[in-house]
C-alpha cells in the first residue's frame, strides 16, 4: 500500500443529491462526517464529498474519475435515470469505450468498458 493511491475528494454543492445519485447509479455505501462532509465506500477506492461550491471537469483541468462497467449503455441509462447529465456520449478509444457524465454537483467523471 506504500505510494498508492488510497482516497479521492471531491467538491460537492449538494451533498444530499450527490449521495442520492451514486447510491442509486452505483451502489456506493456513504457515512456522513457532520453537515459538510459525507465518506463514499464499496466503490473500488474509498473517498468523499465535502461541501463547496466547486465541481471538477476535465475543461478546467481536473483529474477525471473513471468508472469500470461491464454493461456500458446499461450504465448510461442508469446515469441517467438517477439525474445525471451525459456531457460525452459513448465513444471508442484504444481499449474500450466510455462516456464522460455530470453528476449532480457538477463534477465530471466517466465510465469505461473494455466489451
Amino acid at each position: 500500500m506504500q505510494h498508492h493511491i488510497n482516497y479521492v475528494e471531491f467538491a460537492a454543492h449538494d451533498l444530499a443529491a450527490t449521495e442520492q445519485f451514486f447510491n442509486r447509479t452505483f451502489g456506493w455505501l456513504f457515512e456522513h462526517y457532520g453537515p459538510d462532509y459525507i465518506a463514499f465506500s464499496d466503490s473500488g477506492l474509498e473517498g468523499g464529498f465535502y461541501r463547496a461550491e466547486l465541481s471538477a471537469s476535465v475543461a478546467s483541468g481536473s483529474v477525471l474519475v473513471v468508472i469500470y462497467s461491464n454493461q456500458l449503455e446499461q450504465t448510461l441509462e442508469l446515469v441517467q435515470q438517477a439525474g445525471g447529465s451525459i456531457s460525452k456520449d459513448i465513444f471508442s478509444f484504444p481499449g474500450g469505450r466510455r462516456f464522460h457524465f455530470i453528476e449532480p454537483s457538477g463534477n465530471e467523471l466517466a465510465v469505461w468498458s473494455d466489451c
